[in-house]
């Protein structure tokens, strides 16, 4: 007789089918990211890269009951901040990600992964959309939950909080050192060498003597191209020195915006500048205070970062056209006060410098010699080809110079944007860092004395844009100009005279032995 088994017997034995024929624990790939600010190689301590791998190693080999494994590539960036999402391993982690590889990220703490909330929940969206779940070793947190996941939001706003306060920290601590005199980093400029023990600027004597060479050379001559081009002929640069990993900065030739960033530093003086204010400096001046006024006072005068400022002060026709027939040099306009009524006259730039050893040309009583080359622009605003020909130049000036001052313009925008970027990357680095960083402090000044130079430049350009930019030149009214010169001259506004004079005139020299005015037409009138 066959037996039969009790009901509850059967559903024993189903039940005991049913555990035998259970699914394997699904395999969880855990790819494992480590990161660290600077690359210190420092291995101690949870800082560094090591340290975090073997942390997250440990923490996947305890979780090898659900089907832990970790993944044989690395993806460590070591030198990189968390500020950004631009990194290399973290590119070819999102990479393997997408190929669908990976199940989960493990890392040691959650500011690894990123520092920037916006950047962190971007990342955890494409990890979700991906089905990817993600672990912090330290924090016990994960995203399987709703939980999990406002405690991380709730951490990345305490992470990006605290790094905010290290960066202003940072801002306000470097403010008060330049309050103090102190220099912040950065490349030394011509006349002074680094002293990297102590953070000071010391005199170098051979520059030294270069750039008070610089700055007579410019009283003399009053031009920044001029100038350029002398110290190229004599074969200088600009500063070389050696970096703090052994290699060599070489300096570079001469020009006219190379001269006056020199010219206008008041680091020769030995005083700091700081958010435009002037502080002084713990470094010894190379420049006297006397001798740098005069010089940014030229240098304002001849039109360079005033703005749209007056740059000819008393109206002087003949600034930069009138020359001394006997030493060849400038005749500069000067004036003097007495008794409230304004004397104004040209002196040649030889004597003002030597005396009348150096060269004894007299000076020029400035309405008279202005009176002379008006009447010579009289003569030939009768000829109407003349007229022609300086309608014809003067257009072509014009929109040559816009192009020209508008892609400087742009080249110096995108530079200014690549050292802001810079300056933010640098911060960053020094927010998350936990080391002392000289290097990238250095590298924080340089990037912030280029910023202010490429500003002042900027602002240089755009008042010479927008001026450019509100004078038409009309053919008819110029024409009208030059057949009715008298009235219309009269009517005139003193910078339009300057102007019209410019264009017409190409050189005044004046012969003391003769006391005759050459004036010589441009090439288009002659």
């Amino acid at each position: 007789m066959t037996p039969v088994a009790s009901p509850a017997a059967t559903s024993r034995r189903r039940s005991t089918r049913v555990q035998s024929s259970a699914p394997a624990t699904p395999v969880v790939r855990c790819a494992l990211y480590c990161r660290l600010s600077v690359s210190d190689g420092n291995e101690n301590g949870f800082s560094s890269i090591v340290s975090q791998r073997e942390a997250c190693e440990a923490f996947v080999a305890s979780q090898r009951a659900e089907g832990w494994v970790q993944v044989n590539e690395r993806f460590e960036d070591d030198g990189y901040s968390g500020g950004t999402i631009e990194r290399p391993a973290l590119k070819r982690l999102l990479a393997a990600i997408d190929a669908g590889e990976i199940d989960c990220v493990v890392v040691y703490k959650i500011d690894r992964l990123s520092r920037s909330l916006l950047d962190f929940v971007r990342l955890l969206e494409i990890f979700e959309a991906k089905g990817v779940s993600f672990a912090a070793v330290s924090q016990q947190i994960s995203t399987t939950s709703s939980a999990g996941r406002l405690m991380l939001n709730v951490l990345m706003s305490f992470a990006q909080f605290e790094r905010e306060i290290i960066s202003e920290r940072t801002s306000d601590k470097m403010c008060a050192a330049r309050r103090k005199g102190k220099w912040l980093g950065g490349p030394p400029i011509l006349g002074y060498d680094l002293d990297r023990e102590k953070h000071r600027l010391i005199v170098n004597p051979d520059e030294a003597e270069m750039v008070n060479a610089l700055f007579r050379l410019y009283l003399q001559h009053q031009s920044s191209l001029q100038v350029a081009q002398i110290l190229n002929r004599r074969a200088w640069s600009t500063k070389s020195w050696v970096m703090k990993n052994g290699r060599t900065k070489s300096g570079t030739p001469w020009n006219k915006n190379r001269v006056l960033a020199h010219l206008t530093n008041v680091t020769y003086t030995g005083k700091v500048l700081h958010k435009g204010e002037v502080y002084d400096g713990e470094h010894e001046g190379i420049i006297p205070q006397e001798t740098f006024d005069q010089v940014q006072a030229l240098v304002y005068a001849n039109g360079y970062g005033c703005g749209a400022a007056v740059r000819n002060k008393h109206g002087a026709l003949l600034k930069g056209l009138l020359r001394c027939g006997r030493c060849g040099a400038a005749m500069a306009h000067t004036y003097t006060n007495k008794k409230g009524t304004l004397y104004r006259y040209y002196q040649c730039v030889t004597r003002a410098k030597g005396g009348s050893t150096a060269c004894d040309s007299p000076s020029l009583a400035a309405n008279d010699v202005e009176a002379f080359v008006v009447k010579q622009i009289r003569q030939i605003g009768k000829d109407p080809a003349v007229v022609d020909a300086v309608y014809v130049e003067a257009v072509r000036q014009q929109q040559s110079q816009t192009p020209a001052l508008e892609a400087e313009q742009r080249r110096l925008q995108q530079d200014r944007n690549r050292r802001a970027e810079e300056i933010k990357r640098l911060t960053d680095v020094i927010a998350d860092s936990e080391v002392a960083l000289p290097s990238v402090s250095d590298r924080l000044g340089e990037a912030e004395a280029s910023v202010m130079q490429i500003d002042a430049r900027l602002r240089d350009l755009r008042d010479q844009l927008a001026s450019l930019r509100s004078q038409t030149i009309n053919a008819e009214h110029l024409r009208e100009t030059l057949a009715k010169f008298d009235p219309i001259w009269e009517a005139l506004h003193q910078s339009e005279r300057i102007d019209l004079v410019h264009q017409v005139v190409d050189a005044v020299v004046y012969n003391p032995d003769t006391s005759d005015i050459q004036v010589t037409l441009r090439q288009h009138l002659a």
